[in-house]
């Protein structure tokens, strides 16, 4: 009986140490959270907000317009932002309308903003060209914007961001409990 007792025991201290171990790839190589500082992404994402971060998703499939990233963007500091041009994409604002590629899209999680601020541009006039010098997201490269156009330091002041820098795509928000969300795409 004393043995069973004493094999029960290692098998129990074998099978913790084998799931930390799981843990730790799996939060290394797949899934990271991240807590929100700032209001660069408010109201969509606040401060204090808790997300899941996928890191796969980006080894495997290809970056998507208006997804919504965590990049690495200073030492130390890491941003998160909305995909707003893709490598090949020409954009630019006008009269606070973003056009891609010459057309003009709508931005639906912008909505609800632009009403505090009739007869103010929300998010200013620009192209490319006159910010980077370039008048395409060039390969290998984003360019992104916070949801708080007003408050955000994006590729409007960063740059392009590499691929490289990008930690991964937000998946879910699991705190506050009662703004849980998994999908952020036209909010």
């Amino acid at each position: 009986m004393r043995k069973s007792k004493k094999h029960s025991v290692s098998d129990w201290i074998k099978s913790g140490v084998l799931a930390f171990i799981i843990y730790i790839l799996i939060r290394t190589f797949f899934f990271s959270s991240y807590a929100v500082e700032g209001e660069s992404m408010q109201p969509t994402l606040g401060e204090g907000d808790k997300l899941i971060v996928n890191k796969v998703k980006y080894q495997i499939s290809d970056i998507n317009r208006f997804d919504i990233i965590v990049f690495h963007a200073h030492v130390g500091e890491n941003y998160v932002k909305r995909v707003i041009g893709v490598q090949g994409d020409d954009i630019r604002y006008e009269d606070d309308w973003l056009y891609i590629n010459g057309k003009k899209v709508t931005e639906p999680y912008l909505d609800h903003l632009k009403v505090g601020y009739p007869g103010q541009d929300f998010t200013g006039d620009f192209t490319l060209k006159e910010l980077t010098g370039k008048s395409i997201v060039p390969d290998g490269k984003l360019f992104v914007m916070g949801d708080n156009r007003l408050e955000s330091e994006d590729s409007r002041h960063l740059g392009y961001i590499s691929m490289d820098k990008v930690v991964g795509k937000v998946d879910v928000r699991y705190w506050p409990l009662q703004d849980f969300n998994v999908d952020f795409i036209g909010e």
